[in-house]
């Protein structure tokens, strides 16, 4: 069988796609919402809890997922959680109420939380550490991608048939995926196309716990007893809720505040997630581009990123002194690429710190931290936004990322070992810097 070069980015593509279809299911609420809403006579306290109950289930579910991912395998668990979110998400044509659509959404963040673990583990596998953070950024783009898909796909649903639809048709996608990624998908070990040459590279480049066949089951006690656990964990707390509200509230906002009609939100809400795409992708240079130019360790070259989006996210913090709809999007797509910069970068230190056979769990576990501040605040948004409007809110946000990039600074230390300090022992084959 012909081997193929840079295997692992054509893996990593993989990921990325299931990211898309992960995403477009999530973000079909927030577009569809508008028409929804209006139809089922739903009120924004209402809304909130339908959105806050996926993201407490995705908050529940993330460390069990993780932890389901660590013992059978990336291949088998994906799967399974990809055929469960298209299902999901495919029984949310048949909401009558928002409690009947809380519910389906609930089960849908069950299911959904299998997805960033997915990525961070696939990665653990196939990449050097030296590249991690760039494959990182390429399949966090799936999130981003998929919310610039959800907005015209969903509006057209709206518009040529119904919104019960749009949501029938992304299931059906994901089950499509599903399919696909169970033929697809190898690890790096029984993947036949893989060239002697890149698999030496990838092992050389990798640190000596990604090394080890030995299968230990992970431990989550011993996980958050980690300095290194909190480091990543608080953060994340403090950051999920920006990429949430960008999710979930941007249509509604432009509508209630900024009076945008429904093909208005077709034409401008899916911005904001294109640059958040751009966040990912340069999110992912920068960490080697930092290490590179300032002489930096592996993990600080992480954490000067954190710095850098959490600085972009004072812009977003201004939408409430804009004028225009139009500005007001300008600085929802700064939030978004701030977002994504840092939050890429989160990601990757768990790779950085935890072993293969703890990532996903570990991985899963600072999500849980993550979506316990989304969902805290999604909640808050539903009371908060009767009383003071959101201005405010968006100026908690940055507050909070900034407060985040102080935490990982001084809380997240070196690992004992030094960090991707052996030369390459073969050049980098082609696609090495490149999706």
């Amino acid at each position: 069988m012909g081997k193929v070069r840079g295997m692992r980015w054509w893996m990593i593509g993989l990921v990325t796609s299931g990211l898309i279809v992960n995403y477009i299911a999530r973000n079909s609420l927030a577009v569809a919402a508008p028409e929804m809403n209006r139809l089922l006579s739903i009120s924004t306290a209402q809304y909130s809890y339908i959105v806050a109950s996926f993201q407490a289930a995705y908050m529940v579910m993330q460390p069990i997922a993780g932890y389901i991912l660590d013992v059978v395998g990336i291949k088998i668990g994906f799967a399974l959680f990809a055929i469960a979110w298209s299902g999901a998400c495919m029984l949310h044509g048949a909401a009558n109420g928002w409690i009947s659509l809380a519910v389906f959404r609930g089960m849908l963040g069950l299911t959904e939380a299998a997805g960033i673990p997915s990525g961070l583990k696939a990665t653990s596998e196939w990449f050097p550490a030296k590249e991690r953070s760039i494959a990182t950024g390429w399949f966090n783009i799936g999130s981003s991608i998929g919310a610039v898909i959800a907005p015209p796909l969903v509006v057209w649903w709206v518009l040529h048939g119904n919104w019960r639809m749009a949501f029938v048709s992304i299931g059906v996608l994901g089950l499509i995926w599903s399919m696909l990624w169970l033929l697809l998908y190898r690890a790096p070990k029984d993947q036949p196309r893989l060239s002697d040459t890149e698999r030496d590279y990838i092992l050389a480049g990798q640190e000596a716990q990604y090394k080890t066949d030995t299968a230990v089951r992970p431990s989550w006690r011993a996980i958050i007893k980690r300095r290194a656990f909190w480091g990543i964990a608080i953060p994340r707390f403090l950051a999920e809720p920006a990429w949430q509200t960008f999710n979930f509230w941007i249509p509604l906002y432009m509508v209630s505040v900024r009076h945008m009609n429904l093909k208005e939100i077709a034409m401008f809400a899916w911005l904001p997630f294109l640059a958040a795409d751009i966040g990912c992708v340069l999110g992912g240079y920068l960490a080697p581009w930092y290490q590179k130019r300032f002489k930096t360790s592996l993990i600080t070259s992480r954490k000067l990123v954190v710095v850098t989006g959490s600085l972009c996210m004072i812009g977003p913090a201004c939408i409430g002194l804009a004028t225009s709809p139009y500005v007001a999007i300008a600085l929802f797509c700064i939030g978004g690429f701030a977002h994504q910069t840092l939050s890429g970068a989160l990601y990757t230190l768990a790779s950085d710190v935890f072993g293969k056979n703890d990532v996903a769990t570990a991985t899963g576990l600072t999500g849980m931290a993550g979506y316990a501040g989304a969902t805290l605040f999604s909640l808050a948004v539903g009371v908060v936004v009767a009383l003071v409007g959101y201005d405010p809110l968006f100026v908690a946000l940055a507050c909070f990322d900034l407060v985040g990039a102080v935490v990982v600074w001084f809380v997240l230390k070196e690992p004992g070992e030094p960090q991707q300090r052996v030369a390459d022992p073969v050049p980098p084959v082609a696609g090495s810097a490149r999706a």
